[in-house]
């Protein structure tokens, strides 16, 4: 005889219980006492205020990139842990993330639109001389911190980042580099960093653009370019299906669980790591601002979140508010030091 469906644990004791006027008030309270109490928890953790159902997330570029996953990531937390009601995410590329700044900065005084981003749109910025930075913004949060890694698709011959690199100096203009940034984003600075390293100018280097991880993944997997550059989290579902293999990850130390060397333990002494974080649009008053930051930092302190962190190999990079801006004003900085630097400013 096929068992009858399993009951939560708190109604299949309430239907115990005995039967009678003080019994059924006894169930009555403890069923209300469960249909509030999710609710109760999401909103402390917004601090008690209402939870906003008209919040929009901005991605500057494709689907399938870093902003793509941070942002629907975001999205499903705050929603999933009752933060906000549903959040909408929408694709603004075009300009190497320019595009979609520039609307964020024209979105004056909306406090119902984020944008996801990071040291790509400060690349771009500067790179285009962009009339907008994200000086022109609110900055709300940073939030990960993401390690570039070396990869290949699972055809190529190469082993190890020594064979990579020595086919790579004996012809440079004919090998073919992918990233998902622009130039100045986070692909194109490590490439750089790792050919300058490695003994090859930059102004030699193949540097293939895509806008984005999702294209860029394609072009890999077509054999478009020799070997890629990118962040980690990109690309997990297809290192872990063994479509592609990584051969050194750009950070100072190693990913845990990814059995890959450094950059600098293969002999390139380059250390470099890509970080994301959200901005809103200028001319917020003080407490809806407050509001967003106060949101953010909800949904980072959120179990839901921190198993994101771990699902794509993020690390925890919190910095909210003025902190944020001030770190975005030094990165514009060094940007322009390095690429001046390679010739490429």
């Amino acid at each position: 005889m096929a068992r009858s469906p399993r009951r939560p644990r708190g109604v299949r004791a309430a239907l115990r219980a005995p039967r009678g006027p003080v019994a059924a008030l006894v169930v009555v309270l403890a069923l209300l006492v469960a249909a509030v109490a999710v609710p109760a928890a999401a909103d402390a953790l917004s601090g008690g205020r209402d939870a906003p159902d008209d919040l929009r997330i901005l991605v500057p570029n494709t689907p399938g990139g870093g902003y793509d996953v941070t942002a629907r990531s975001a999205a499903r937390v705050l929603a999933d842990t009752g933060l906000t009601g549903p959040v909408e995410v929408f694709n603004l590329p075009g300009a190497s993330g320019i595009a979609g700044l520039g609307r964020v900065v024209s979105e004056r005084g909306n406090d119902r639109l984020l944008m996801s981003t990071g040291l790509g749109v400060v690349g771009s910025a500067v790179s285009r001389r962009a009339p907008v930075s994200l000086a022109d913004t609110t900055p709300i949060a940073r939030l990960t911190e993401e390690t570039e890694i070396v990869v290949v698709p699972a055809g190529s011959p190469h082993r190890d980042v020594g064979s990579l690199l020595a086919a790579w100096r004996a012809d440079p203009a004919g090998t073919a580099v992918g990233g998902g940034s622009s130039i100045g984003g986070p692909d194109h600075l490590a490439t750089m960093l790792v050919a300058e390293a490695s003994g090859i100018a930059p102004a030699r280097v193949d540097y293939r653009v895509n806008d984005g991880g999702g294209p860029l993944l394609a072009s890999v997997l077509r054999g478009e370019v020799a070997f890629a550059v990118s962040g980690l989290g990109e690309f997990a579902d297809q290192i872990g299906s063994g479509d592609l293999r990584v051969l050194a990850v750009t950070a100072g130390e190693r990913v845990p669980g990814l059995d890959v060397p450094t950059l600098r333990e293969s002999g390139v002494d380059v250390d470099v790591v890509n970080w994301r974080g959200i901005v809103a649009p200028p001319g917020l008053a003080p407490d809806a601002r407050a509001e967003l930051e106060g949101l953010v930092a909800a949904m980072r302190a959120t179990p839901e979140w921190q198993q994101v962190l771990r699902t794509n190999g993020w690390h925890d990079a919190w910095l909210p508010g003025a902190a944020f801006a001030r770190f975005t004003a030094d990165e514009t900085t060094r940007v322009r030091r390095i690429l001046g630097g390679l010739g490429l400013g």
